[in-house]
């Protein structure tokens, strides 16, 4: 991924937003394979190194952690498209449109996670980051139904090794240019045009 000085995220930052953001892609490339498997899934952050997740059992994916126990994460958001005469102070028939986005690209090392009691408490990690409200009684290892539906599922313990992480949203752009795209962002009001929003002005 190219990543432009302007578009380059600090530790807190790419931190915070992934805080935030808990759904992405887990990629694995296996041993001496001609393509990666990628999974989709939902994830929680510890907000430093670490990021638990779980699949199912009969995932593709598991084979090739196995071979080689290291993946990628690849997170997207804030994403919306600037339309070429946006884009420009000059000739807005002659622009040259742009994607604004933020993304987080995370290299890690993979622990699988099979012990009932360990997957347990992983899974309630995941339920107190999504059902903060504890609604859920804790998983068990033990009791039924969780003991029979344990095994269906393998655990990922995921430690964060390397971060590429990129926050585009014209930050080569001069202030007027930021404005009249902000402007432009405003009046569509497109489903993440809020957001891009957001984060040109935060950048700015």
């Amino acid at each position: 991924m190219l990543i432009h000085p302007w578009d380059a995220a600090s530790d807190d930052e790419w931190r915070e937003w992934l805080s935030g953001h808990d759904f992405g892609q887990l990629i694995a490339g296996g041993v001496g394979r001609d393509l990666p498997v990628v999974t989709p899934a939902h994830f929680a952050f510890d907000g430093d190194r670490t990021i638990v997740t779980h699949l199912a059992r009969p995932n593709p994916i598991w084979p090739l952690l196995e071979e080689h126990p290291r993946a990628l994460l690849t997170v997207v958001g804030d994403y919306t498209y600037i339309r070429a005469d946006w884009n420009t102070a000059a000739d807005p028939a002659h622009g040259v449109p742009t994607s604004y986005y933020a993304t987080v690209q995370l290299e890690g090392d993979v622990r699988l996670v099979d012990d009932p009691a360990a997957k347990a408490s992983l899974l309630d990690k995941q339920l107190r980051h999504f059902e903060p409200d504890g609604s859920r009684a804790p998983v068990s290892a033990t009791e039924a139904p969780d003991r029979r539906l344990l095994p269906g599922i393998r655990g990922i313990e995921f430690a964060i090794t390397g971060v590429r992480a990129k926050f585009k949203f014209g930050g080569n752009k001069s202030a007027g240019d930021r404005e009249r795209i902000g402007t432009r962002l405003t009046e569509r009001g497109g489903p993440l045009d809020d957001a891009a929003l957001a984060q040109l002005r935060r950048r700015g």
